[in-house]
């Protein structure tokens, strides 16, 4: 199972390696200062309740205070951020002054940070012109996805109670004419071992609201996730976290209304704690997709979810896996064959409201013939798996049925456990669609999905 300390001992321990003060400024931009620009105190967020079970590095205080200067009325403030950014690394604390909107017009790799805080109390915005940033953001390698900005390093902290504004609804507009286009995620914690990110407001970002990919060590709390779009074109796939080839990551204490799902672990996201959010309109908190790509090992484990509150949802706790096969979910989303496995997954406490499926659980992802997936079963395992302390009522879009539980084949799916589950569907029922998962009749109230063996025994 998961590591997990109590508060006494590694939440406590934790807040205090990342929560070192700042110090107040000095002569450093003397005149912004004197403007009365204070640096915020670099914010004391616990870990709690539960822990990845290893200390975070500590963050010591920073010696040197550098302000970003704004140019106003729109025109782009990219080498002022840069420059500032690159004043103070090693060392310092980068104030956006409060009040102000920077705008950003340069996607800016920022993956050489060290020992730094950025301040944003104001609010960066980032201009819509589609063209330069399908052109210019940075690539990353899983699903197209790409980043205004990729923010790297060690011991990175970021807070302010600012907000990031992605300009979302250009892209939502032309994302409906052309479902090819590359839209940038809002924030790319890419590569960052050690720090923190707080208290921030994400807005309209033009695609998932956060990738953190191929780092470790990192906390992210009190982040409010908002922005939906103003025309007949919806605000789609804006998940609030997607975690990617990283480790040892907590999402904690935060509010997400957005369009797709609420966190999402993508492969090889392993030993992560989220715990503590209130999730909108979304498609829940997500195990996958996974085995999407031929020859690639995808491998979920080590995931601690608690303490959830998911309303107006399409699922809320889900776990989704390609089959064996090529399938396509969309013409901007296909694959399938793909190698791996999910394991010690916990998803405790749950509190579901209008949610279509209070579980789901899948391997036939992107595939809607049944018999199809069933002949080509996923190459993915799923073992390991508890849901526990669910409570609510579910959507009247599958009543009477509460969730969705089927595999492609009981040879590569077991061990699934569900505790005290006390959902109930518009209809008063708490029935699910069950199939190839062992034993799994004998747990919940299950009716055998249609193109499957059912749930009655295990495999020879």
């Amino acid at each position: 199972m998961v590591q997990l300390k109590t508060l006494a001992v590694a939440a406590l321990e934790a807040a205090a390696v990342l929560a070192a003060p700042s110090p107040s400024p000095q002569d450093y931009n003397s005149q912004l200062a004197g403007r009365g620009n204070t640096p915020s105190k670099r914010p004391n967020h616990r870990v709690f309740p539960f822990h990845p079970g290893k200390l975070f590095p500590p963050s010591p205080p920073r010696q040197k205070t550098c302000y970003v200067k704004s140019k106003g009325k729109g025109r782009d403030d990219s080498e002022n951020v840069m420059d500032a950014i690159k004043k103070c690394n090693n060392g310092g604390h980068v104030v956006f002054e409060k009040g102000t909107t920077y705008t950003v017009g340069k996607a800016l790799d920022l993956t050489f940070l060290k020992n730094i805080d950025l301040d944003i109390q104001g609010t960066i915005q980032f201009t819509n012109d589609t063209d330069y940033w399908q052109a210019h953001s940075f690539k990353h390698t899983f699903q197209n996805a790409t980043t205004f900005f990729q923010l790297g390093g060690s011991d990175v902290n970021v807070y302010g109670g600012g907000t990031l504004d992605g300009n979302g609804q250009a892209w939502y507009d032309l994302y409906a004419k052309d479902i090819y286009i590359l839209r940038p995620i809002l924030f790319g914690t890419i590569g960052l071992h050690g720090g923190s990110i707080s208290d921030l407001n994400l807005r309209y970002s033009p695609q998932w609201y956060n990738l953190v990919a191929n780092s470790s060590d990192v906390v992210f709390s009190n982040i409010d996730i908002r922005g939906g779009s103003q025309s007949k074109n919806p605000a789609k796939n804006t998940d609030g976290w997607d975690t990617y080839r990283s480790e040892r990551i907590v999402i904690q204490d935060s509010v997400v209304d957005n369009g797709d799902d609420c966190v999402s672990f993508k492969p090889n996201s392993t030993n992560i704690v989220v715990q503590n959010l209130n999730c909108n309109g979304s498609h829940g908190i997500s195990v996958g997709s996974l085995g999407q790509y031929q020859g690639e090992v995808d491998i979920v484990k080590d995931i601690y979810v608690y303490n959830i509150t998911m309303t107006n949802a399409s699922d809320g706790a889900r776990i989704k896996v390609w089959p064996g096969l090529s399938s396509a979910l969309s013409g901007d989303l296909q694959g399938g064959g793909g190698l791996g496995s999910v394991s010690n997954i916990t998803y405790d406490t749950m509190t579901v409201g209008n949610v279509d499926y209070a579980i789901e659980i899948t391997q036939c992802y992107g595939q809607k013939n049944l018999t199809l997936c069933n002949q080509f079963p996923s190459n993915l395992t799923i073992k390991d798996v508890t849901l526990k302390n669910f409570k609510g009522t579910t959507s009247k879009k599958y009543d009477p049925l509460v969730g969705y539980l089927v595999c492609s084949s009981p040879t590569v799916c077991g061990d699934i456990r569900l505790e005290n589950i006390d959902v109930r569907s518009p209809s008063g029922t708490n029935t699910f669609s069950c199939g190839n998962i062992p034993g799994m009749d004998k747990q919940v109230n299950c009716t055998v999905a249609a193109g499957t063996g059912g749930s009655t025994s295990a495999p020879p």
